[in-house]
């Protein structure tokens, strides 16, 4: 690196504030969780997270330099919550990964504020937990058989459905929670004008007359599961010999 370069900053290199500090970094990250989860990313400032905290904003400055990195720190505490299977044979890898990608998918789901912030901290984060996922991962792949030049892009085609799936999830649900309906009842108001707008489209009413009496979240269960195995078959192909 020249030496006029400065090394990029991360919330994860910088030295943490000492023991003494009436705060800590784990106290924040909590608070402001329980904030986002609450409220939401838009409702989300150091003024406001700091009154919650019986605080001044200044100091939440001494542990987080930015409402940028608190998001950082926020999704690497969120991605220790999946359990991660603790080892993994050949026979066994796509169980596991399943298992994997549909802890993400809940993951998101209890946080959904969460489903934007993985597609823009996730290619670059470097927090314990998020490795600690991502190695996981890999070893799953790696014990399917993938070779390390082609692991790393199963891990990839995997957490672009998962994230992109559950990224549409989350909106969904919270245009739903914003109304104060349940599912079932947003979408039982919702049918009439489906089946009005769909008259001239066979298909489309044929395909959501055969699932009228299944509960939505079903439904939603069922097509993240279809898509997921249609991933896997197209990631196992490569493994043929």
């Amino acid at each position: 690196m020249p030496a006029d370069q400065k090394p990029t900053a991360s919330v994860w290199t910088r030295t943490r504030p000492g023991r003494r500090e009436h705060l800590t970094r784990e106290q924040i990250v909590a608070e402001a969780i329980r904030l986002l989860d609450a409220e939401g990313v838009e409702e989300l400032s150091m003024r406001k997270l700091g009154t919650r905290l019986g605080t001044a904003a200044t100091s939440l400055y001494r542990h987080v330099a930015s409402k940028d990195e608190l998001i950082e720190l926020v999704v690497d505490d969120v991605y220790g919550e999946p359990d991660l299977p603790a080892a993994v044979d050949a026979a066994r890898w796509r169980a596991a990964v399943t298992r994997t990608a549909t802890e993400l998918r809940a993951m998101t789901l209890r946080h959904p504020w969460i489903a934007p912030e993985l597609g823009q901290v996730g290619l670059v984060h470097i927090g314990p937990n998020a490795m600690r996922m991502s190695s996981a991962l890999l070893a799953q792949f790696e014990a399917a058989g993938f070779g390390a030049d082609e692991m790393d892009q199963a891990m990839g085609t995997l957490m672009a459905y998962v994230i992109g799936i559950a990224t549409s999830e989350a909106a969904y649900l919270s245009l739903i929670a914003r109304s104060g309906k349940t599912e079932q009842e947003w979408v039982a108001d919702l049918r009439p004008a489906f089946d009005e707008a769909a008259r001239e489209h066979p298909r489309l009413r044929a395909g959501s007359s055969a699932r009228q009496d299944v509960h939505p979240q079903r439904i939603r269960d069922d097509n993240f599961a279809y898509g997921l195995e249609r991933v896997l078959d197209g990631l196992a192909a490569r493994l043929t010999p």
